[in-house]
């Protein structure tokens, strides 16, 4: 699974990305989380809030930082 954490680099973005790790390591397996901060990358997913949570290419939420839990259930979830 690629989980991806849009942001240009601040406080919020850096938490989601804290987040993403520690949700991945809670599932478990191999599991890829990757920062993205070129604007334009993050533009091509129609993002205009930052941070966002991309799972497998699909936008998951914008705009907010999460709770472990909250990604787990993205990462759980068959959508």
């Amino acid at each position: 699974m690629k989980i991806e954490i849009l942001g240009t680099g601040c406080a919020k973005c850096k938490t989601l990305e804290a987040v993403a790790k520690e949700a991945a390591a809670k599932v478990g397996g191999f599991h890829q989380v990757v920062k993205v901060d070129d604007v334009v990358q993050i533009m091509g997913y129609g993002v205009m809030s930052t941070p966002a949570l991309v799972i497998d290419g699909v936008v998951k939420s914008s705009g907010k930082v999460l709770s472990v839990d909250e990604v787990v259930a993205f990462m759980n979830s068959k959508n």
